[in-house]
């Protein structure tokens, strides 16, 4: 059969086989999830850090959260308003601090900190 990903492991979240390599990380095509291939040979035990709300409650992939503080969406003149309601986040090592990716209603993909949302 032999594929260009021979050599990557399969997708820890999802089992795709078709992870490929982007910069540092393995990434998912289907579920979108990223991952350090250092972190799949490590030993057991999750690898990611804990990720807490702005109030100190752990979360999780498929957690719903709601904005704390009015968000000024960069490039736009749209702003996430305080009570906005999200649903689903997956935890990621995004962009500097952002560390939950997640699509907002009326507005979109993006990622966010998790210090400006609160566990529901």
């Amino acid at each position: 059969m032999g594929g260009v990903n021979d050599a990557l492991p399969p997708c820890p979240e999802c089992s795709s086989e078709y992870s490929y390599e982007m910069g540092a990380l393995l990434v998912c095509p289907e579920c979108a999830h990223e991952w350090s291939p250092a972190a799949e040979s490590d030993a057991e035990g999750p690898a990611a850090p804990v990720i807490k709300d702005a109030v100190g409650n752990i979360l999780a992939d498929g957690d719903t959260v709601t904005v704390v503080k009015d968000l000024k969406i960069k490039g736009s003149s749209t702003v996430i308003k305080v009570g906005t309601k999200v649903r689903g986040v997956r935890l990621v090592n995004g962009v500097g601090d952002h560390d939950i990716d997640c699509k907002v209603d009326g507005v979109g993909p993006m990622q966010l900190k998790s210090s400006v949302v609160k566990k529901i």
